[in-house]
């Protein structure tokens, strides 16, 4: 099987990064992350979302021959749906996929997010794929926290435990890829890697033999 993680940014060293994350937990697969021509460094902003939309569209369209399935690694999921609808393999998001399995792992979910300006963008998504019913929170390290990302990070997952009673934690950016078995053993709560989870799914929907509908919302020709 051939999975083509589409990393929605142009950094490198975070496509590294995600690379390594997925070919640790499925070597039996051809996965092959690649960078957004053209796109920011950072998907941060919605004007970054429309800046890298050319080149993703453009990823998949050279590919689509090529690969099983196609990945979204942004936790936001930018265009998730228009690369729905413009191929006829699987695409699955990051952000999707990871909160999806988080419902079925706990009474409630947090997302850990990178930054604070993020939040109501991943508490938009969380309406969006209807889960509001089963988020406890979506939480940034405050500005004052001190230590490095990762003890940030724990540090806040922890609060979302004590404080908003989640049993189970999303990490809320592809680029932390890599922290979720650390993290899980010092919190003892399932911690999902974004980029893990949606290789979960999409590898089982290409096994199954299934895809995103054509008969309405994802068919461009219906009318």
């Amino acid at each position: 099987m051939k999975i083509l993680i589409i990393n929605p940014n142009s950094d490198e060293e975070m496509t590294e990064q995600i690379q390594k994350t997925a070919e640790r937990v499925f070597d039996e697969h051809e996965i092959v992350c690649r960078p957004t021509p053209g796109a920011p460094q950072f998907i941060e902003t919605y004007e970054d979302h429309i800046n890298c939309a050319p080149g993703m569209v453009q990823l998949l369209k050279e590919n689509e021959d090529k690969f099983d399935a196609f990945i979204i690694a942004c936790h936001c999921d930018p265009h998730l749906d228009v690369m729905k609808e413009i191929t006829e393999k699987p695409v699955v998001g990051i952000g999707e996929a990871s909160m999806k399995i988080a419902s079925m792992l706990g009474h409630s979910f947090s997302v850990i997010s990178a930054t604070k300006h993020s939040i109501p963008n991943k508490e938009a998504l969380i309406r969006k794929y209807h889960l509001e019913g089963v988020v406890a929170s979506v939480r940034a390290p405050p500005d004052d926290m001190s230590g490095t990302d990762e003890e940030k990070y724990l540090k806040t997952a922890r609060r979302a435990i004590e404080e908003d009673m989640a049993e189970v934690i999303v990490l809320g950016c592809a680029g932390m890829a890599g922290l979720d078995k650390r993290l899980q053993e010092k919190l003892g709560v399932p911690v999902l890697d974004g980029v893990v989870c949606a290789l979960i799914i999409a590898t089982g929907l290409v096994k199954y033999g299934v895809s995103q509908s054509k008969i309405r919302r994802y068919n461009p020709d219906s009318s």
